[in-house]
């Protein structure tokens, strides 16, 4: 019987897998989860709690009838949320209001050895051990900019946007040494990149500022042997190959029907692995768990006949996308049982 660690790389490398990968973990059970995480030591220096507005209002006090909670990131943003809202909020002052501040601006030392002091320490036998990246350059610097300007800069400010650029890269390159010292078998990265219907941005010019920095990335995780994994939200087609194209091994798609799960397959190929739940958006929303059902079956029906290339996980957080209980219980159960048994796709 294969180990969990080798059923995950046998799915990278489409080596037939005798069964489904999972990463089934919400909820606190990990018994069907084939995959562990390095843990990073904290700064203590740095407290990210959520706060309430008025304890910032000297700074900002555009922020006095705002009812909900703040919390400054590591890079000096401040993000926001509204009342009742339990997820990470988003960027309401930009840590660099003004480029003229980037030539005092110190990028935080995310890479510095301390953090990963015991990151090998977080391996469990037998799993397949990831490591996370807080993002790519554009996640962190829109993040240090604030979305709306940020996309202004990279018309109006290219020169500022290629030193910010660098960096970010880095301290994320350093970062991934010290994983491939820790033993970590792939890195992880969470970028969102698209709308519903289409890219963030023209494709042209995503090609033209990002694409070499994600090549770079990509190249120092293979470098060390590791796998490179990428986490993107929305309608992504017009840049998908590009990312095939410059090695990327695995990609988490929440929404893996919104571009067409048998093109993606077709686009893969051999080369690119899936990582996904059931689709969060047009699926498991319905209250129906036989549509869960059919969705999880054609997930495994369209991408495992190649030999591996799927690995099935969980949401984050489905209290907050109000998915009913009952759907997510039957996704688990299809993943199971349908992927118990890959073998009959390789006769």
């Amino acid at each position: 019987m294969m180990t969990s660690r080798e059923i995950v790389l046998a799915t990278l490398n489409f080596e037939k897998p005798e069964r489904a990968a999972l990463n089934l973990w919400n909820g606190g059970d990990h018994t069907y989860d084939d995959t562990c995480w390095a843990a990073l030591l904290p700064d203590e220096n740095f407290d990210g709690s959520w706060k309430n507005p008025e304890e910032v209002l000297s700074k900002y006090p555009d922020l006095k009838n705002f009812r909900g909670e703040v919390r400054f990131d590591e890079y000096g943003s401040l993000w926001g949320r509204l009342p009742g809202d339990f997820g990470c909020g988003e960027v309401i002052y930009g840590a660099v209001t003004d480029w003229a501040q980037l030539k005092d601006f110190q990028m935080p030392h995310i890479s510095d050895k301390k953090r990963f002091a015991k990151a090998a320490e977080s391996r469990v036998k037998d799993k397949f051990f990831m490591g996370g990246l807080p993002g790519y350059p554009f996640a962190i610097m829109r993040y240090i900019r604030k979305m709306e300007y940020f996309f202004e800069d990279l018309l109006l400010e290219r020169e500022n946007v290629n030193i910010l650029n660098e960096m970010v890269m880095k301290e994320l390159l350093g970062m991934i040494d010290n994983y491939a010292e820790s033993g970590v078998d792939a890195v992880f990265t969470c970028e969102d990149w698209g709308t519903q219907d289409r890219l963030l941005i023209s494709p042209a010019l995503w090609r033209e500022v990002f694409k070499p920095s994600i090549k770079r990335i990509f190249d120092r995780i293979h470098e060390h042997g590791m796998y490179a994994i990428m986490h993107s939200c929305g309608y992504i087609w017009e840049i998908l190959g590009d990312l095939v194209e410059i090695g990327v091994d695995c990609m988490q798609f929440d929404a893996p029907t919104l571009m067409g799960m048998q093109r993606v397959s077709d686009l893969f190929g051999k080369k690119v692995t899936m990582f996904s739940p059931v689709d969060i958006q047009k699926v498991l929303p319905i209250p129906d768990p036989e549509v869960t059902r059919r969705s999880a079956r054609e997930m495994i029906d369209t991408f495992c006949p190649k030999g591996g290339g799927l690995i099935l996980k969980d949401y984050g957080d489905y209290k907050t996308i109000q998915i009913p209980p009952e759907n997510v219980a039957a996704m688990h159960e299809e993943f199971i049982s349908y992927g118990a048994n890959l073998a009959r796709y390789y006769k």
